[in-house]
């Protein structure tokens, strides 16, 4: 039996990201929320919404990362890197429920479409392209296997979609009048926030539901255990992820009988290491033919006297 490793939290440099990430994105929420006030431009307020959930999401996962550095410990066994997995679906659900009810006014306005002053809904938009694209520059250098830092990524990439839509949007209507194209252009966002909240609630419940990890194909890895030598039978095998880039595997292993137990552990350890890049595993290496002990009761005897 082998334990290697321990869950991976964001390291330090991860944390200073998303701290820089978010006093850059607070200061632009607050100047949207006033302009697309002022200006009736719900492209402008559902930017302002989802610089919101950004907020609140770089918030999480900066919380998230500082709990996951925290060492296992009492029935935390696994320390807590798991919190970091809850926050990217805490993210994902926020992105989803946002664009739902950016549809339902979105839809609304296109049937009745308010007049939406275009110039400062261009002004902000275009600063908007400017601050988010430097946040997500911030957040690229990030670890982001970590699913709590692609979480807000995620985010602050949507948003920039967004902005750049609400811009165009404005410039349509600087140039033709058509005030409906800032209700499309918060239709356009709200379909982005679905694409990128549905993979992030995808990936985090693989993870709480112990799928094997993306890309890893327990069929394989179980025909590549079996094969090795003297290996006879591999049952029970189970390869889920602890965390972001923290897989573990366990499962039960026969070998013959004049083969040696931990050499053949030791091998298929190897194995698992250098082909499949997973360090931590439990293996349960046992002749074959090892049958339990069976006590034999004298005839008429009560077992339990």
């Amino acid at each position: 039996m082998s334990h290697h490793g321990h869950p991976r939290a964001s390291s330090p440099a991860d944390v200073r990201r998303l701290a820089g990430a978010l006093g850059l994105i607070l200061g632009l929420m607050a100047v949207e929320v006033v302009v697309g006030i002022l200006a009736s431009s719900l492209a402008l307020l559902s930017d302002a919404g989802h610089m919101l959930t950004d907020a609140g999401a770089i918030g999480m996962s900066l919380v998230a990362a500082r709990l996951a550095a925290r060492p296992a410990r009492g029935a935390m066994t696994y320390g807590l890197g798991r919190a970091e997995i809850l926050s990217a679906q805490a993210n994902g659900v926020t992105l989803l429920v946002l664009a739902a009810l950016i549809v339902y006014e979105g839809v609304w306005r296109i049937v009745s479409p308010p007049d939406v002053h275009a110039w400062p809904v261009l002004a902000v938009a275009l600063a908007g392209i400017v601050v988010n694209l430097a946040a997500a520059g911030i957040l690229a250098g990030a670890e982001r296997r970590s699913l709590n830092v692609e979480g807000s990524f995620q985010h602050v990439l949507t948003d920039l979609y967004a902005f750049i839509g609400t811009a165009l949007a404005a410039l349509v209507i600087l140039t033709t009048g058509f005030d409906r194209a800032d209700p499309i252009a918060s239709l356009a966002i709200a379909a982005l926030m679905v694409r990128s909240g549905y993979g992030l609630v995808r990936a985090s419940g693989r993870v709480f539901l112990e799928a094997a990890p993306e890309g890893v194909d327990p069929n394989a890895i179980g025909r590549a255990l079996a094969g090795q030598p003297g290996v006879v039978e591999v049952h029970d095998l189970h390869i889920w992820e602890v965390t972001s880039g923290f897989p573990a595997l366990s499962a039960h292993v026969l070998v013959g009988r004049d083969t040696d137990c931990h050499a053949a552990r030791r091998s298929l350890e190897h194995l698992l290491h250098t082909a499949f890049e997973i360090e931590h595993t439990t293996l349960q290496v046992e002749h074959e033919g090892g049958e339990l002990l069976q006590v034999e009761v004298p005839h008429g005897k009560d077992p339990t006297s």
